[in-house]
């Protein structure tokens, strides 16, 4: 487990399970959401080719829905991956630590947001590159 930042308890051992096993909770609602995402994007190219040629609206219609179902897909597996990546940090004893610069991220952020595995800054400073 992580040092604690300045000003703060280190981490319990209660509290890391916490944050363990709301990262599995997340992990399995999403697994769940990706697989039925999938079914229903199989289903749309499925029926892309359905009937005897569609106008231009529908097709143009079917092109969008397929298109969104790919981000919505495309979106949960990121955040499935980022589950994945903290638990095995978590496991690794490395639960609130900076995987870029190893300082202690804040309990509330990890609390808040169980899937960080960076520090403020060091997010701040991926997300303008």
């Amino acid at each position: 487990m992580a040092e604690a930042v300045v000003g703060e308890e280190p981490w319990t051992q209660a509290e890391a399970d916490q944050v363990v096993a709301e990262l599995e909770a997340q992990r399995a609602e999403l697994a769940s959401q990706v697989a039925a995402q999938e079914q229903e994007l199989a289903g749309l190219f499925r029926d892309a080719g359905d009937g005897a040629g569609p106008d231009a609206a529908d097709l143009g219609t079917a092109t969008f829905e397929r298109d969104h179902e790919l981000t919505l897909v495309s979106g949960e597996r990121d955040a499935l991956a980022q589950i994945e990546r903290a638990l095995a940090r978590a496991r690794d004893g490395k639960l609130g630590l900076c995987e870029s610069c190893g300082q202690a991220i804040p309990k509330m952020r990890v609390v808040a947001f169980p899937r960080a595995t960076l520090c403020v800054s060091c997010k701040q400073r991926e997300e303008r590159r």
